[in-house]
């Protein structure tokens, strides 16, 4: 899991990248999507990896930033960093503190979802 912090200016442009999957583009003809199979960069699609994307304020940290937290496979991992910082100006890795207190948010965020869960099909 890595998390990286990014600037409010770029969030949404952020949002897009992370939703994007050009393989379910309605606007892209048969040509284009073949010659996606073969740009490696095209391929590193966020939509098919698990990622949250939380604001400074609901994490307790910087209103004026966002923060992504990508879980994937380091493979993934090292080319997804790259693409992001191409894609995203304001875009860094976070530093090792805020990466430690981001991940433990979200998995208490995850274990009390699953607590509730558990409630409420018992």
């Amino acid at each position: 899991m890595r998390v990286y912090v990014c600037g409010r200016e770029d969030s949404e442009k952020l949002k897009k990248l992370l939703e994007y999957d050009p393989y379910l583009d309605k606007n892209l003809n048969i040509d284009q999507i073949d010659a996606l199979k073969k740009d490696h960069e095209a391929n590193i699609i966020f939509a098919r990896q698990d990622y949250w994307l939380k604001d400074g304020i609901s994490l307790g940290l910087d209103r004026e930033k966002y923060y992504l937290i990508l879980s994937a496979v380091d493979e993934f991992l090292e080319d997804a960093e790259k693409k992001l910082m191409k894609s995203v100006p304001s875009i860094k890795r976070a530093e090792s503190e805020v990466e430690g207190k981001v991940i433990l948010e979200i998995e208490k965020e995850r274990s009390e979802s699953e607590q509730g869960l558990g409630m409420i099909f018992g």
